[in-house]
């Protein structure tokens, strides 16, 4: 890894004056090339402490063992080239959800959803949707995987076993984001493209809730739950919200990040939200107090392109990038030790 700055406090005032300060790397992947490697979700394993970063174009799944820093990979998956308002662009796997000793991945080249041991990284079933895939989630009440497609506005429940499709949920817009929700047998997502969020229940696949959570044009994108507090974190284009889901639904707070947010991360422990903004070049993290108040702890300049972040056990963010950086690595953001 090499280092590219060392940062104490940061672009913004930090309000909370036990903030520690942040020290920013780039871990390499294997396989880039000049062009940089197209990533979009990437999860963090609690119970390996692997960061699974499902590697776009270059047809890989990067592992990273967050203990040593090394980086295992998967080769072989599908790309595919395609044409995207007028540029040419490879697909691969772009998203992961970790379930039961199981990792999900899902390609955008082929349609496939496929499983991986978590531990051993062997492969096992694959299945084709007929629409390309884009979020993942594993829910473990209902041993499923939900992914999100919205090139045909829907969502698809499929077996976490079998990867057999259960079926096929329809809406009026665009599926975007994705959060879990045990405690009130809840399925959230946004819509994207009609500044909507929705919660879904479990059992009965029916939309139980509809929200506006005030995005604007661009909608909301990627959202995150503390499930005990009720609390639905979504990612505007350039804004954190927090929707109150365990009794109105309505908007308790929000923080400006800088533009260029898709997905987020949430840890409930310590009530801390990680924003990564590919636009701004920025990680925002906030803290939600007890009613729903976000505070800014920090911002650290990071790198153009880098979004998406998770969070592991130490407090050490791994963020994935957009192609804005023409990058080969994944940006680790960790609390320097006081």
């Amino acid at each position: 890894m090499r280092t590219l700055a060392l940062l104490s406090l940061l672009a913004a005032p930090v309000l909370d004056a036990a903030s520690p300060s942040y020290s920013v790397r780039m871990l390499p992947l294997p396989h880039g090339d000049q062009n940089g490697i197209y990533m979009d979700y990437i999860a963090f394993d609690p119970a390996t402490g692997f960061v699974w970063a499902p590697a776009g174009n270059t047809g890989a799944i990067d592992i990273v063992d967050t203990a040593t820093q090394k980086v295992k990979q998967i080769g072989g998956q599908g790309t595919k080239e395609v044409e995207v308002r007028g540029r040419k662009r490879i697909f691969g796997p772009t998203s992961v959800t970790i379930g039961k000793g199981v990792v999900y991945i899902g390609n955008r080249a082929d349609f496939s959803i496929c499983a991986f041991n978590a531990r051993t990284l062997e492969s096992g079933p694959c299945r084709r949707i007929d629409s390309m895939p884009d979020g993942l989630a594993y829910v473990a009440s209902t041993s499923e995987v939900w992914v999100t497609a919205p090139r045909d506005k829907s969502i698809r429940v499929l077996d976490a076993a079998t990867l057999a499709e259960k079926a096929k949920l329809t809406f009026e817009g665009n599926p975007e984001g994705f959060a879990v929700d045990a405690k009130r047998g809840r399925f959230y997502t946004n819509l994207e493209d009609k500044d909507r969020t929705l919660a879904i229940d479990l059992k009965s696949q029916k939309t139980v809730a509809t929200w506006n959570p005030s995005c604007g044009e661009d909608g909301p994108h990627g959202i995150r739950l503390d499930e005990k507090a009720g609390y639905l974190f979504v990612a505007c284009s350039a804004q954190a919200k927090v929707l109150d889901v365990g009794r109105s639904g309505s908007v308790l707070s929000s923080i400006a990040t800088g533009d260029g947010v898709d997905d987020i991360d949430y840890v409930p422990t310590t009530h801390l939200l990680y924003v990564g903004a590919a636009k701004a070049g920025n990680l925002t993290i906030a803290r939600a107090d007890k009613a729903g108040h976000l505070t800014l702890v920090a911002q650290v300049p990071t790198h153009e392109g880098a979004r998406n972040g998770v969070v592991a056990k130490d407090g050490t963010v791994y963020l994935a990038h957009s192609m804005l950086g023409d990058l080969n690595d994944l940006i680790v953001v960790r609390p320097n030790k006081k």
